[in-house]
């Protein structure tokens, strides 16, 4: 969770940066990303002599690398970077450079709190997760899907754990993949692993495992559920007692199952994206209650309104009284809140944000080349150059607004009475 209690929070509207005056300063300027205050934007740059480095509203990074990539800033507002420099990669964090280097490096995550940051790694044809700067000990053949515990001090993967000869299909069989938790694996091996999630404390991983041929299941700290199934998707922890839910197909349908039994009655189409809400009570998942028709269902109710081209994963409100979610109809985007669509749609929206005390629903959303603001289905400010996700204040009543206006940054907080 972002903490947003310290930040600026006074009516006001600021000019950060001169987009403009930095693209004139530069080979090239790439995608502009900026921090979840607000008060920083910045993006990767090419200098004269096709080096890159990073510039952070008016100023630039004193070092610059052969490769710059995969800019982002964390929860904690700390701007990071892929840099590669002597053809190995690394992470730099507000421009100062990790020592250890990689043949390569990617998909970098932070801690909820933003005080972690992980990434993904080769090196000497071994792969594994470097937390904080520091790799696992041990290396794999091969990696798959990783994640970071919600405290940020454990990793956990699904790794190839043994080497394959080619068509060696008894070998792949017997099971040459497992779960490694901050790079030591479990004994059990299986034929294929995916979805590694922590508990919220930190304690144990649950990850999607297949068994046999056409059997899958859930895998918790190495120990398989005794029931199989046709597949298995997406496995969550309950928040506090620790156990597991996972959506999964029996036959020809799909419903939901915690520690292996059947906790939704309904039969589906398919079910994806299980989410529960702050006080995990209640479950609400992307649902298909008839073929080619999408939904969410909340605690196994479906939504009246169906949807044809699709629907992305549900948002609970932090009361957990209401479900929100992005869908699309007839080419066009749209939110959702509590199965009723807001009246306009748009060429893209992105996910929306519940106000702390759930009433209000804002969301970003792109129509005609043109980034808008929406409050509730109502557009409440429109045509600017870019745009990101708004914010609400702890006690609700304002919005974060970060947005580039005839070539300059903006920093905006906006009361909504």
């Amino acid at each position: 969770m972002i903490n947003t209690k310290n930040w600026d929070w006074g009516i006001q509207n600021k000019v950060l940066a001169d987009i403009a005056e930095i693209k004139s300063r530069y080979q090239d300027v790439h995608e502009f990303v900026v921090s979840p205050d607000g008060e920083k934007i910045a993006a990767p740059v090419v200098l004269e002599d096709d080096t890159f480095t990073a510039c952070v509203n008016n100023d630039q990074w004193p070092d610059t690398f052969e490769k710059l990539w995969y800019l982002r800033f964390s929860p904690g507002n700390k701007l990071t970077a892929l840099v590669m420099s002597d053809d190995e990669w690394t992470l730099a964090v507000d421009g100062r450079v990790y020592e250890e280097n990689y043949e390569y490096a990617w998909d970098v995550r932070f801690s909820e709190n933003g005080e972690s940051i992980s990434m993904l790694y080769k090196r000497d044809n071994l792969y594994g997760v470097a937390l904080n700067g520091k790799p696992w000990a041990n290396g794999f053949v091969a990696i798959r899907d990783y994640c970071l515990s919600p405290d940020g001090k454990r990793t956990a993967a699904t790794v190839q754990v043994k080497t394959l000869d080619e068509a060696d299909v008894f070998g792949f069989f017997a099971g040459a993949w497992s779960v490694a938790v901050d790079g030591k694996v479990w004994p059990e091996k299986f034929i294929n692993a995916w979805k590694p999630a922590f508990s919220k404390d930190g304690s144990l991983v649950a990850a999607e495992i297949r068994t046999d041929i056409c059997e899958y299941s859930v895998a918790v700290n190495g120990k398989s559920w005794e029931k199989k199934y046709g597949s298995v998707w997406d496995p969550v922890f309950r928040p506090g007692n620790g156990s597991v839910i996972a959506a999964v197909k029996e036959g020809s349908n799909w419903f939901l199952a915690e520690n292996g039994s059947r906790i939704w009655g309904r039969n589906y189409n398919q079910i994806w994206l299980p989410k529960l809400s702050p006080d995990g009570k209640r479950i609400a998942a992307v649902a298909s209650p008839e073929f080619g028709k999408w939904t969410i269902a909340v605690d196994d109710r479906p939504w009246a309104k169906l949807f044809d081209d699709m629907v992305l994963a549900p948002v609970f409100s932090p009361d957990g009284k209401r479900v929100a979610a992005i869908v699309k109809e007839n080419n066009h985007w749209s939110i959702a809140v509590d199965g009723k669509t807001w009246p306009e749609s748009y060429d893209m929206i992105w996910d929306p944000v519940f106000s702390p005390c759930g009433k209000n629903v804002v969301a970003k959303a792109e129509k005609n080349g043109r980034y808008a603001v929406v409050l509730n289905g109502k557009n409440i400010g429109t045509n600017y150059d870019a745009l990101w996700p708004p914010i609400f204040s702890p006690d609700g009543d304002k919005i974060l607004l970060r947005y580039i206006a005839d070539g300059k940054y903006y920093r905006e907080v906006r009361p909504l009475n």
